[in-house]
């Protein structure tokens, strides 16, 4: 094919290619909404070879999903498949009976989805789940030999005491256990391609690395084809061999994973790359190239990305633009893309045009909050002939403080206490100890129905799922309006203006008072939470890793609004997230946190720099940047945060790569003070934990 040439995928009559595993060709799905049919997935068109992995990267709503739901022919009851084939092995799936899919879905393609929890079964134990797959795809052997080949898979999957793991419940089980059982599931029977739907989304740094660690060597051991479909550009930057970009339903860039990364053409690439906050850059003033969020409702008839785009011309608004062969492999659907200065060029270009904006500077001073000694759980009541409750410890001795206007940030692992920190000073948990005091003249201690209004008021929580923290049945108005009626007895128009007011503050139009939560998306719902958090006028919000599940064009917006209204308010941050980049981004001070204790606190550019406690260095370790280049070390290969153990007196100690010896199990490591405002707990010497990184 010649450079500049149209692809010309999108024909009804195209035929397979037999060397190749499987082949979208020209896919378009139509959902049915507001009494018309809606374009989701418009003329898609690839191809996976054998062993290959291809990454499919966009934005949330961009139809990523969609597609890897299409190629399996499943389809929603309110969807069609307007147009396209989808080749496997030359077989179009598309065209075939319900029977005959049954033979390939799970057998000879499998899928592992988004969210184990509720792909798993609750009622029925993970072995037998397991096994269930293997007799419905026709392996008739006696019930010892599917057992035998069950635990086999679990061994597979590297999950510790198989024998144990088969007979628990999905409960029973942490969220990367779940989800290296739903792998195993996967490969139950060898299949040939497997569609991993955003299968390390919801998971801490340290359980992603395991998991992509797992999946790189299972598809080299079985020389399986992969189709990863992800918002996060540091996970393909690490596993995939090529990279297409979506927007809008519209495939806009495919490329081999390091061309995409090195001299990305689409100005859409563009921003999606420099959005992704990296660990390596401390900048709390992340560069961003595209402007506004993507709206469906908005898009015109040529390019859907034209109203996002700082190059578009009329043309662009009205002729879609097919992929264009632009080098060998590299296609981009983009009519001006020989006028688009390369991104290195335009990355330098914007930042020093933006320039470095004012900011709130955390001198010393009183302490906002002062937490001292922290220990919380949750109670649960005990067997025995006086069925006396007792607690059970999640936090243990945890002490740190908050200036006012700084952003002091938790980090670690799922299941390290960050939450429970949290809603600790919210007066939410049944067991509370310590001193938790704010302004100085407020015990956190007292539980939240006995605390008056004005602490309620300046102390304020926002949750990670705007999806369940959000009254479905609420409009946005009423969400918002509600505490400004309770705390400052507003109503009428004086409601009406200050909640226009609150939403131009978090960038939302005016048209959104109107709207019910499920007419947003995920962004815009997170924007509604944080509005209605602000409108109390609080001197400290709690943030629960309310970033987790944004895409990255999303999160960078949502990043730079934080970082404003800190400017602009004066609000102090607790900010609870396992995303070590983002809180990079963010964050003025910096606690890690392991199985419930506080290992290390000091300024951000001190917990990213060396000396490390052991587990910051491996969560560091374990985060993919978004760079084909960068090659995360071994030192992340480990057990996991496994609380059901006994604990050591240090608790990272079984899993420490730098272990000191029998010390590390039996006696507490010492607080080390690393500088005025820099200390970590370890037994190592400071000197020699330098020396460990050199």
């Amino acid at each position: 094919m010649k450079l500049g040439e149209a692809m010309d995928d999108n024909s009804k009559n195209s035929e397979p290619n037999t060397e190749t595993v499987i082949e979208v060709a020209g896919l378009s799905v139509d959902y049915w909404s507001q009494y018309q049919w809606c374009n989701v997935v418009d003329r898609v068109a690839f191809a996976i070879g054998p062993g290959e992995a291809l990454g499919l990267v966009g934005e949330s709503g961009c139809g990523k999903t969609t597609v890897v739901y299409s190629m399996l022919n499943y389809r929603r009851p309110n969807s069609r498949i307007r147009e396209g084939h989808v080749y496997f092995r030359g077989r179009d799936l598309l065209q075939l009976s319900a029977r005959a899919l049954q033979h390939i879905r799970g057998n000879r393609i499998s899928l592992v989805p988004q969210d184990p929890t509720t792909a798993l079964s609750p009622g029925i134990c993970v072995g037998s789940q397991i096994s269930e797959t293997l007799r419905a795809h026709g392996l008739r052997a006696r019930p010892r030999a599917v057992r035998e080949r069950t635990l086999e898979l679990l061994r597979l999957v590297s999950l510790p005491t198989p024998e144990r793991i088969y007979r628990r419940y999905p409960h029973q089980l942490s969220g990367g256990q779940q989800q290296r059982v739903i792998i195993a599931m996967a490969l139950a029977c060898s299949p040939e391609l497997v569609l991993l739907d955003e299968p390390t989304t919801g998971l801490d740094v340290t359980t992603q690395a395991q998991i992509l660690d797992l999946l790189m060597n299972l598809r080299t051991q079985y020389n399986m084809a992969m189709l990863y479909v992800t918002h996060n550009l540091g996970v393909v930057a690490q596993i995939c061999d090529r990279i297409g970009v979506m927007y809008a339903g519209h495939l806009v860039e495919i490329a081999p994973r390091r061309e995409l990364f090195r001299s990305p053409r689409h100005p859409y690439t563009h921003g999606l790359i420099a959005s992704v906050p990296r660990v390596t850059t401390p900048t709390r003033h992340q560069v961003l190239l595209m402007r506004g969020l993507l709206r469906r409702s908005e898009l015109p008839a040529g390019c859907p990305f034209a109203p996002r785009c700082d190059f578009a011309e009329p043309r662009c608004y009205e002729e879609p633009q097919p992929l264009l062969a632009i080098a060998p492999n590299h296609q981009v659907a983009c009519w001006r893309w020989q006028d688009v200065p390369p991104f290195a060029e335009r990355m330098a270009a914007r930042a020093c045009t933006a320039g470095e904006r004012e900011e709130t500077l955390c001198g010393p001073g009183a302490a906002l909050l002062h937490v001292e000694q922290l220990s919380a759980g949750y109670s649960f009541r005990r067997t025995g002939v006086l069925l006396k409750r007792s607690p059970k410890i999640v936090v243990d001795q945890v002490s740190f403080d908050i200036r006012p206007g700084e952003t002091f940030a938790l980090v670690g692992e799922s299941g390290s206490g960050k939450t429970t920190v949290a809603r600790a000073l919210t007066g939410l948990l049944p067991y509370v100890r310590g001193e938790l005091r704010f302004q100085d003249k407020y015990d956190l201690l007292v539980r939240v129905d006995r605390r008056p209004d004005e602490l309620l008021r300046s102390l304020q929580l926002v949750f990670q799922n705007p999806d369940a923290s959000l009254n479905p049945r609420q409009r946005v108005s009423q969400i918002i309006g509600r505490p400004l009626a309770k705390f400052f007895r507003l109503s009428g128009k004086q409601l009406r203006q200050q909640v226009e007011r609150l939403l131009a503050d978090v960038h939302l139009e005016s048209s959104f008072y109107d709207r019910f939560p499920d007419e947003l998306s995920g962004g815009e719902r997170q924007r509604v939470a944080l509005a209605r958090a602000l409108a109390t006028e609080p001197q400290l919000l709690l943030c629960d890793e309310i970033l987790s599940a944004l895409d990255v064009s999303v999160q960078a917006n949502i990043l730079r609004l934080l970082i404003d209204l800190q400017n602009s308010r004066d609000i102090a941050f607790l900010f609870v997230s396992h995303d070590l980049a983002v809180v990079r981004s963010l964050a003025h001070r910096v606690g890690v946190m392991y199985w419930g204790s506080l290992c290390e606190v000091g300024n951000a550019e001190e917990i990213f720099g060396p000396p490390f406690h052991p587990y910051t260095y491996l969560l560091l370790a374990s985060v993919p940047e978004a760079d084909p280049d960068h090659q995360m070390p071994a030192v992340r290969r480990d057990i996991g945060l496994l609380t059901e153990e006994p604990k050591t007196a240090c608790p990272f100690a079984p899993r420490c790569p730098w272990k000191v010896g029998m010390v590390c199990d039996t006696t507490e490591p010492p607080w080390q003070q690393a500088s005025a405002t820099h200390r970590l707990r370890c037994h190592m010497p400071l000197q020699e934990l330098n020396q460990r990184l050199t």
